[in-house]
């Protein structure tokens, strides 16, 4: 059994109490590592590891921590499928782990603590396997086009 349930909202629900318990606050933001300087944290295979995180933020005084979820909507998903579906570079096999995901729409796929510290991020992440090939396919679907979204507007331009 995988230590890392199907829908993070238990953890996420977890983490706001075990944040708030410490008398910390939290930050709705998303931290993007390609933007700032990040260290991330190695949770092993401890799923409560953010805990030791929350607790090491708190020592080191740490006024607030950054909390970021992401929850898997309908719409998102569909867009997905669409795009893959009209690729030239995505097969069938892209477009059923896609239609798959479908399983798992509502659900928290995807955690993101974080702090500052001289000049760093420190970040604490959880993701499902599910969210994992979300991100995937997602990535593939961007790298190589399908339905470019803007092509009616840059036609109206010229």
């Amino acid at each position: 059994m995988s230590p890392t349930p199907e829908d993070l909202t238990i953890i996420k629900d977890d983490m706001i109490a075990f944040v708030e318990g410490h008398g910390m606050r939290r930050f709705h933001g998303y931290v993007d590592y390609d933007e700032v300087q990040c260290v991330m944290w190695e949770t092993g295979t401890n799923p409560d590891g953010w805990k030791d995180f929350v607790e090491l933020a708190k020592t080191a005084s740490a006024p607030f921590l950054t909390m970021h979820s992401w929850k898997l909507e309908r719409e998102e998903l569909d867009e997905l499928v669409q795009r893959l579906t009209h690729s030239e570079f995505s097969d069938g096999d892209d477009v059923e782990d896609a239609r798959w995901l479908r399983a798992h729409v509502g659900k928290v796929g995807f955690l993101q603590l974080g702090w500052a510290y001289q000049g760093s991020m420190f970040l604490c992440e959880v993701s499902t396997d599910w969210y994992e090939r979300y991100q995937r396919l997602l990535e593939m679907s961007e790298d190589f086009g399908g339905i470019p979204i803007d092509e009616s507007d840059q036609d109206d331009e010229g």
